[in-house]
């Protein structure tokens, strides 16, 4: 048996839990809004585009080539800076409702290039433009 295919055997036996972490986290929420804390209900218009940098969410999380445990109570993406913004790029969001559009045009280009059943191996590519 190859090694992963061991691995593999030790996760159906639940002698080792090798799929407790993987890529779980998604890179965006594509079209949702978040949770709405708002008054009125008017979900995209609760905060503005500059404070979603700054938001922890509590029904769902997003990030960059990022990693969790199964239930994703416990997220790890990685965050990015160039050197001149005052802030990092933690995600691929865009702007709220009325304030254009809700990021399908993510200007980066991601690729995840390769991973093992039991995210034992896992590389991807991320690219700024």
């Amino acid at each position: 048996m190859t090694p992963e295919e061991v691995r593999l055997q030790q996760d159906r036996e639940r002698v080792a839990y090798w799929k407790r972490w993987g890529p779980y986290l998604s890179d965006r929420q594509w079209g949702t809004v978040r949770e709405d804390y708002s008054r009125d209900g008017s979900a995209w218009d609760y905060f503005p585009h500059d404070h979603a940098r700054s938001r922890v969410y509590r029904w769902g999380e997003d990030g960059i080539a990022g990693i969790s445990d199964s239930r994703q109570r416990l997220c790890f993406a990685i965050a990015l800076w160039n050197g001149n913004d005052p802030i990092l790029k933690e995600r691929l969001f865009g702007l709220t409702g009325t304030e254009g559009n809700h990021g399908e045009d993510v200007k980066e280009y991601y690729f995840y290039l390769d991973n093992t059943p039991t995210h034992s191996y896992m590389k991807c590519l991320y690219k700024y433009p």
